[in-house]
C-alpha cells in the first residue's frame, strides 16, 4: 500500500509539471511566479488531478484569468478526459463555495487545509471619521494617543483611475486593486511595492487608501517609516509606548512607506514585528513600499524579512515609451491644462527624452506649461528641449546631450545634423550616423529606442548595430580608432 501511495503521489507531480511547462510558455515569467508557483499537487485519480491553492481569492483569480489556460495544460497532460479539482486553504472558518460553472469541469474541495481562528479576535471598531488619519474618538481612547496622529494624509488626487497602467506597473496595479477591494481577505498581504523613485510606489498606496474609505468604513494608516520611528522614539521618551501600539493595532489597513529605513533600527523593528503580527492574525491589510525587493534588503530582521514574503511582492519599473506618452495625455487632460496645446512632437519628444521616471516627466511637463503661461508663448519645440537639459541634465552638469553629441560628431566629419538624422545611406554619412549613436550611448545614458529616436526615428535594432559595428571597426582600422580617441577628447574638455 505504501508504495501504491508514493506511486500515486509521483504521478501526480509528474503530470503537474507537465501542465507547467505548457503554461510556462503562454504566459511572463512574473505571472508565472504569482500565479502557478505557489499551486501544489496532491492526488491523481482516475484522470482527475487535485491541486491546492493557497486561499479562495487565489482559486477565483485563477478561474478568472487563466480557466482556458489551465484546460489547454490539462488536455496536453491528460487528455480531453481529465479533470482538474482544487483544494483551497481557506483563510478563515466559513462555508464551503462551490464554483458555478460546468466547463471545463474543475471542482473544487474544501479539506481540512483550514487555518485556525485566532483565540482571541480583535475587537471589531466602526470608524465613520472622514480623516483616515485620525484615531477613534470615543471616550474610551486615551487621551496621550492623539500625539500619535501624525501620519502622512492621504493625497485624494492620487486614485487608480489617474494612475497609468502599462506593462512596467500591471501587475502591482491589478495587486493594488485587488487589495483596496478585499481589504486582509485576499493572499496579498502583506502587499510589498517595489521599485526606483518616482515610478509610483506612493501613488499606488494612497490610491488603495482612496479607494478603500471611499468604499466602506475602514481604518486606514498611512506613514512613512522615518516618521514610524520618530514616533516610537517619543512614545519611549514619554514613557507611553502602550498608546503608540494601541493606535496602530487599531487599524484595518496599515500603510507603510520605504521600509528600508527601519535598516539597522532594532527597536523599532521589534515593535514594528509586534504590530506586524496582530494585524496579520488578526486579519487586517499590511502594505509597505521599499526600493528594493525583500530579498535585497540590508539590516533587518531575518524574522520581518521572512514575513515580508508571506503576500505578493510586485515590482514597478521604468514606465516605457507608450506609458510615457500615455501619462503625458492624462496630465494634459485634467481640468487645469485642457486648454494647453501640445503638438504631437513635442509630447514624442518628451517621453523619449525624460524615460528614467514618471516624477521627472510631471515635472518637465508642469514647468514646460508654467514658462509658456508666463511668458505668454505657445508651447513650442525649443521651449521643450531647454526644459528637458535643465531637468534630465542640469545646466551645471558634466553629462553631455544627445544635441551635443550629433553637433560635435557632425562638425568633426563635416556633416550636417540634418543629414546624420536623414535616411541616406551615403558611406561617409552612414559612419558618422553610427559614431554619433555610440558616443550618444555612451555619454547621454538614454534607452536604445530615445536614441533611435532622436535619429531620425530609427529603431532601437539598429542603434544595436552601429554600436556593434564601431566596436568592431576600432580593433580593426586604426584610423577609425583615431576618430574616436580624437572626439573623445572634445567630450572631456
Amino acid at each position: 500500500m505504501e508504495n501504491d501511495s508514493i506511486s500515486v503521489q509521483k504521478d501526480c507531480y509528474t503530470v503537474w509539471e507537465n501542465c507547467l511547462k505548457v503554461i510556462r510558455t503562454q504566459i511572463a515569467e512574473q505571472t508565472y511566479t504569482t500565479w502557478f508557483d505557489p499551486i501544489k499537487p496532491l492526488k491523481l485519480v482516475d484522470k482527475v488531478l487535485t491541486i491546492q491553492v493557497p486561499s479562495r481569492f487565489f482559486y477565483e483569480w485563477l478561474e478568472e484569468h487563466y480557466v482556458h489556460l489551465l484546460r489547454k495544460a490539462i488536455d496536453a497532460s491528460l487528455g480531453t478526459e481529465g479533470r482538474l479539482e482544487y483544494t483551497i486553504i481557506m483563510e478563515k472558518q466559513e462555508k464551503p463555495y462551490l464554483p458555478n460553472h460546468n466547463s471545463p469541469q474543475f471542482v473544487q474541495n474544501n479539506d481540512n487545509h483550514t487555518k485556525p481562528q485566532n483565540s482571541a479576535p480583535a475587537q471589531q471598531k466602526n470608524y465613520s471619521n472622514n480623516n483616515y488619519n485620525n484615531v477613534n474618538n470615543s471616550p474610551n481612547t486615551p487621551k496621550k494617543t492623539s500625539q500619535f496622529n501624525q501620519t502622512f494624509q492621504i493625497n485624494p488626487r492620487y486614485t487608480f483611475e489617474s494612475f497609468i497602467e502599462g506593462d512596467c506597473n500591471r501587475l502591482a496595479r491589478s495587486a493594488g486593486l485587488a487589495v483596496a477591494q478585499k481589504p486582509g481577505v485576499t493572499s496579498f498581504n502583506p502587499l510589498m511595492l517595489y521599485g526606483g523613485v518616482g515610478l509610483g510606489k506612493t501613488h499606488l498606496v494612497q490610491a488603495i487608501g482612496n479607494y478603500v474609505q471611499e468604499n466602506g468604513q475602514k481604518k486606514i494608516l498611512y506613514v512613512s517609516s522615518d516618521r514610524f520611528t520618530n514616533q516610537f522614539i517619543e512614545a519611549l521618551k514619554n514613557n507611553d509606548l502602550q498608546s503608540f501600539t494601541d493606535y496602530y493595532m487599531q487599524a484595518d489597513v496599515l500603510a507603510i512607506d520605504d521600509v528600508q529605513f527601519l535598516s539597522g533600527k532594532e527597536k523599532t523593528q521589534e515593535i514594528f514585528f509586534n504590530i506586524f503580527n496582530h494585524l496579520h492574525q488578526s486579519g487586517k491589510q499590511i502594505i509597505m513600499t521599499s526600493d528594493c525587493p525583500p530579498k535585497e534588503l540590508k539590516g533587518l530582521q531575518e524574522r520581518l524579512l521572512s514575513r515580508f514574503k508571506w503576500g505578493l511582492t510586485a515590482d514597478l519599473k521604468q514606465p516605457d515609451l507608450e506609458t510615457r506618452i500615455a501619462i503625458i495625455h492624462k496630465i494634459l487632460q485634467s481640468e487645469d491644462n485642457k486648454n494647453i496645446e501640445i503638438s504631437g512632437k513635442v509630447v514624442e519628444y518628451l517621453a523619449h527624452s525624460i524615460d528614467s521616471n514618471v516624477r521627472e516627466l510631471e515635472g518637465a511637463i508642469v514647468s514646460i506649461i508654467a514658462k509658456a503661461s508666463l511668458n505668454q508663448s505657445p508651447i513650442t519645440m525649443e521651449l521643450a528641449k531647454q526644459t528637458v537639459q535643465q531637468i534630465v541634465q542640469p545646466v551645471d552638469s558634466s553629462e553631455i546631450n544627445i544635441d551635443e553629441v550629433q553637433k560635435y560628431v557632425g562638425d568633426y566629419f563635416g556633416v550636417s545634423v540634418e543629414m546624420l538624422k536623414s535616411k541616406t545611406r551615403k558611406k561617409e554619412i552612414v559612419i558618422a550616423r553610427q559614431i554619433a549613436m555610440y558616443f550618444a550611448k555612451e555619454y547621454t545614458g538614454f534607452s536604445l529606442k530615445s536614441i533611435g529616436y532622436h535619429f531620425g526615428g530609427r529603431d532601437h535594432s539598429t542603434v544595436i548595430h552601429a554600436i556593434q559595428t564601431v566596436n568592431d571597426m576600432m580593433s580593426e582600422k586604426k584610423e577609425l580608432k583615431m576618430y574616436i580617441d580624437d572626439l573623445r577628447k572634445k567630450f572631456s574638455k
